[in-house]
C-alpha cells in the first residue's frame, strides 16, 4: 500500500473544480422553481450551415428514460438517471456521479423546421438535431421599363 501526502489545496481544488460548478449550473433552476429536479446534464451547442446540435451528456442514461418535447419554441430534455445498486462485494469512498431526475430548456430560433427534429444517442450523449427552415434564396429580377 502506498502512502499518500495529505494536500489540502487539492481538497479546494475538488471543491472548486467540482462543487462550484454543480452549485452554479442548478442557479437557473431554482430560479424557475424546477426543485424537483436532482441535477442537469452538460450540453453543448452548436450550428452548421442546416441544423443545430444540442449534445447533452446523459452516461448511464438509458434513452427509455429521457423524454424530449417541443413547447412554444422551447425544446426540453428530461428524464431520470436511476441509483445504481450493483456495489455488493464494494465498499464506496466517494460518489460523483448525480442521480435522480434532470431537466434542461433550451430557447430555439425561430428557423426551426419542427417537424423534422431527431435524437438519437450514442456513448452517454445525446444529440439531438434542429434542421433549419430552407429559405428560398432572393433573386434579382430585372424590371423592364415600358
Amino acid at each position: 500500500m502506498n502512502l499518500i501526502k495529505w494536500d489540502p489545496f487539492r481538497e479546494m481544488d475538488d471543491v472548486f473544480g467540482r462543487a462550484l460548478p454543480a452549485m452554479f449550473g442548478r442557479l437557473p433552476m431554482v430560479a424557475n422553481r424546477e426543485a424537483d429536479y436532482a441535477w442537469a446534464p452538460t450540453a453543448d451547442i452548436s450550428e452548421t450551415e442546416t441544423e443545430y446540435l444540442i449534445r447533452a451528456e446523459l452516461p448511464a442514461v438509458k434513452k427509455e428514460d429521457v423524454k424530449i418535447t417541443l413547447d412554444r419554441g422551447m425544446i426540453t430534455i428530461e428524464g431520470e438517471r436511476k441509483e445504481k445498486q450493483e456495489f455488493k462485494d464494494e465498499k464506496v469512498h466517494r460518489m460523483e456521479s448525480f442521480q435522480g431526475n434532470f431537466l434542461r430548456n433550451f430557447a430555439l430560433p425561430d428557423n426551426i423546421d419542427e417537424k423534422a427534429i431527431r435524437a438519437e444517442t450514442k456513448d452517454g450523449v445525446l444529440t439531438v438535431y434542429l434542421p433549419k427552415l430552407k429559405v428560398a434564396k432572393p433573386k434579382a429580377i430585372e424590371v423592364k421599363v415600358h
